[in-house]
């Protein structure tokens, strides 16, 4: 029996249409909210790619702002654009958050609690390449060691860690260890809420005070001031997984709030302003108070 055949380039002509009409209808730029012409729904794969350290996320991101039927090379993306994703930060927390907490639930079947808890956290800095633990130790070098604003921005611009940085990332790292080794239960979905909230200290900072550095800098891309709508859009999204945790736990949120009110004022004290370190910063401090507070309140649970 012959079987018959078909001209190569027509049936890879009917294979791509019909992968591109299955990407529109299915793919999770479906699932994005919009929040107008300035921020589309490309803006959330932008951040994804710049945010986490997930192989492919780049052409992912292309891909689905141009609906192409190849993968283009990642340089093609405009991250002029890179500001106003921002607002996602929240929504990247849910990825990182979750994550996390798959990571812990599954290690927790096999290992100790604190072995799962530590295996938890290098899950996120894995998937974020440290971003924010960079920002913090740049921080605390920065302030610690720096006696006006000019030597405190240039000690933050250093790639280097010094004492300062050091003691600080270890003293965060071991507190979040210990608290959330105690808690109780439902950890999973404290790291899903801690991730998803602490993600929206960035955002407040951003809303509230200016850049303290000029354009030039290699963080530049943290020069925005997102307007009310869109900083509504990510509070709600940042506070959507208390939903899932007992309703104390959204007195969490008020810790957070006043740390990240303290915060800000302390960094316009002394430098002006805010730089992307401070913003990473931030978002450590937030999630650290975010740990205890909830570990506080589940006493009361």
């Amino acid at each position: 029996m012959k079987i018959p055949s078909f001209p190569r380039s027509s049936v890879g002509m009917q294979l791509a249409t019909l992968r591109r009409r299955v990407w529109q209808r299915w793919s999770v730029a479906g699932c994005i909210p919009t929040l107008g012409p300035g921020n589309d729904k490309m803006l959330f794969f932008l951040a994804l790619s710049f945010y986490t350290r997930l192989p492919g996320m780049a052409e992912v991101s292309q891909a689905v702002g141009n609906r192409c039927d190849r993968l283009p090379h990642p340089q093609a993306l405009d991250y002029k654009r890179l500001p106003q994703a921002a607002i996602y930060l929240p929504l990247i927390g849910w990825l990182v958050g979750g994550i996390c907490a798959l990571v812990f639930y599954l290690a927790d079947l096999v290992w100790p609690q604190a072995t799962a808890v530590i295996l938890a956290l290098i899950a996120g800095i894995l998937l974020t390449g440290a971003l924010h633990e960079d920002g913090f130790a740049d921080v605390c070098d920065g302030f610690g060691g720096g006696m006006n604003k000019q030597r405190i921005l240039e000690i933050m611009k250093d790639s280097h860690i010094g004492v300062y940085g050091f003691i600080g990332l270890l003293l965060m790292l071991l507190l979040k260890i210990s608290v959330l080794t105690e808690m109780p239960a439902a950890i999973p979905l404290v790291l899903l809420a801690g991730h998803s909230i602490s993600r929206l200290s960035p955002l407040l900072l951003m809303q509230r005070y200016a850049y303290a550095r000029g354009n030039d800098s290699k963080a530049s891309g943290a020069v925005y001031q997102p307007s009310f709508r869109e900083l509504a859009f990510a509070t709600v999204i940042a506070l959507l997984p208390l939903a899932l945790l007992p309703a104390l736990c959204m007195l969490a949120i008020i810790p957070v709030l006043v740390a990240t009110r303290l915060l800000g004022h302390y960094f316009y004290r002394r430098i002006d302003g805010y730089t992307g370190d401070c913003l990473g910063a931030s978002q450590q401090v937030a999630e650290t108070i975010f740990y205890l507070s909830v570990s506080a309140l589940w006493i009361f649970i």
